[in-house]
């Protein structure tokens, strides 16, 4: 427990950023210390490997903080890794779909041959809000054929409830209560 509340401590919230009203949760300063990452990075993979009896074939990282930690999960689970990138960022064909953030419509890709039919997927980002960016990711699996087992997250801001909108479970390491993430518009 010490070690989450030392990644805790490093987090810092930035308000108004992007837009009036939104109280950014940044995970960069944890990024400047490496014992942080790797205690960060263990308690993710220790909570998947006790948690999930199926193989891992695929973890996919959203743009962009998931990339962080896509990675190196899919590294100590032996798993593929696979971004999901916003519009116009990826070669090749694509399966696309829109979905509503927090302060507008974006749309989400995936590469078609990112996920095959009947692999199991986890979803990692730093943070969940509502949920729209992680449900976005799930239906891109499901076009696909694969399937979502968890959705894992650094940051989770509980009141926004996202987990409701997600079609697996999820974990977050950190629970805001009252993160402060109180979207206006």
């Amino acid at each position: 427990m010490a070690d989450i509340e030392r990644i805790r401590g490093l987090i810092r919230a930035n308000p108004d950023f992007p837009k009036p009203g939104i109280n950014f949760q940044d995970i960069f300063p944890v990024f400047q210390d490496p014992t942080a990452v790797e205690s960060l990075i263990t308690h993710l993979v220790s909570h998947v490997t006790s948690t999930i009896k199926e193989k891992i074939d695929v973890v996919i990282g959203l743009d962009a903080r998931g990339f962080l930690f896509g990675p190196i999960i899919a590294l100590r689970l032996a798993a593929a890794f696979a971004p999901v990138r916003k519009k116009g960022k990826l070669p090749g064909e694509i399966v696309t779909v829109e979905y509503v953030k927090e302060y507008g419509v974006d749309v989400f890709e995936m590469e078609k041959d990112a996920v095959k039919p009947g692999q199991n997927v986890i979803v990692v980002d730093d943070l969940i809000a509502t949920g729209g960016s992680a449900a976005a990711a799930g239906k891109l699996v499901n076009l696909s054929g694969g399937k979502v087992l968890k959705y894992l997250f650094v940051i989770e801001a509980v009141e926004l409830n996202g987990a409701a909108v997600l079609n697996a479970p999820l974990y977050s390491v950190l629970k805001y209560e009252d993160s402060g993430l109180k979207y206006k518009g």
